[in-house]
């Protein structure tokens, strides 16, 4: 798989800060991927529901890290996202993932559509702001990956989800209008990027 990745998204990939990841956060990780293995292993659809408030910012940069995570290990995954208030996919984010080597493609204003491509022949990943249930998204038998803590906290249920992953991370909304906006907002989808490519390089060993 990894021949079809656009070659700067390549060199996003291997500079990733995998080895930065620190040790607290690896048992949710290592969650993560007892989930993935147990659904492979039971010959059932491995899906994931990347889930923050808004569906803005990290839950975005989750479903798209996590898609080309597992299409870069050729682990077969559905990758999704949603949020409990539709905004939009911020401006911002999108701008991060451009600068990683994605191609995006736009379609709409209000609330757009973007089809997100990992290589010349790979399936669009299809992102816009959307509440968890959104019809796009796998109404059961998923798990339900807590981005942010605002969601975590205040979804004590979401229908349809067979366990729920607490990997939490920042808010690069935080930076918005500063001098060090694109540095943060880049830092918080490499951050996103490693820890997703860590989850499916270990279901792959796994397998």
């Amino acid at each position: 798989m990894k021949n079809s990745f656009y070659p700067d998204l390549q060199k996003t990939i291997e500079s990733l800060p995998i080895n930065r990841i620190p040790s607290e956060r690896m048992p949710v990780i290592e969650s993560m991927v007892e989930y993935i293995l147990r659904k492979i292993r039971a010959g059932e659809e491995v899906r994931l529901n990347f889930i923050c408030t808004h569906n803005s910012r990290r839950s975005q940069f989750s479903q798209i890290w996590g898609q080309t995570a597992a299409d870069y290990f050729g682990v077969e995954a559905f990758c999704y996202s949603g949020g409990v208030e539709v905004t939009a996919f911020n401006e911002r984010a999108v701008a991060a993932i451009r600068r990683d080597g994605f191609k995006v493609v736009q379609k709409g204003e209000t609330n757009p559509v973007y089809f997100v491509f990992h290589g010349p022949d790979s399936e669009p990943i299809t992102t816009f702001s959307k509440v968890y249930d959104d019809a796009i998204n796998a109404q059961k038998g998923f798990a339900a990956v807590m981005t942010c803590d605002h969601a975590d906290e205040n979804c004590p249920f979401i229908p349809g989800a067979e366990v729920r992953i607490p990997l939490r991370f920042e808010d690069p909304k935080a930076f918005d209008g500063t001098d060090l906006e694109e540095k943060m907002y880049s830092e918080r989808s490499h951050q996103i990027g490693a820890e997703l490519f860590v989850v499916f390089q270990k279901v792959k060993e796994g397998l």
